[in-house]
């Protein structure tokens, strides 16, 4: 391990420092990046390369989808919430969160079973 930390800590302060091209290439460094950490990385682009935003959250989506059981009406949540991403980061965050079952999120209405 080098002075500047483990490749997991270089990667959470390159996302602090919103510079998307000190994020990728210390997401280049990880073995994999966890759908909590790709969310990270989607709402940034949504700020910083909104051009390339929607194929972020698509890809994002198909994650969410693919890695935990989920419900149809999670989905249309998720698929709200990244739409809003751009307007409502906070908001849209938030409920993409608690949507991904990520540690500390605020959990909104639960969808129906």
């Amino acid at each position: 391990m080098t002075s500047s930390g483990s490749p997991y800590a270089r990667f959470r302060r390159a996302l602090a420092t919103g510079n998307l091209a000190m994020v990728r290439a210390a997401a280049a460094e990880l073995p994999q990046v966890d759908l909590a950490d790709a969310l990270e990385i989607c709402a940034l682009m949504a700020d910083v390369e909104p051009e390339r935003y929607e194929r972020a959250a698509l890809r994002w989506l198909a994650r969410f989808t693919l890695e935990g059981r989920v419900t149809l009406a999670q989905v249309a949540l998720a698929v709200a919430a990244l739409e809003t991403m751009r307007a409502d980061r906070e908001f849209a965050l938030a409920r993409l969160r608690a949507l991904a079952g990520v540690r500390g999120a605020v959990a909104g209405p639960a969808p129906p079973e």
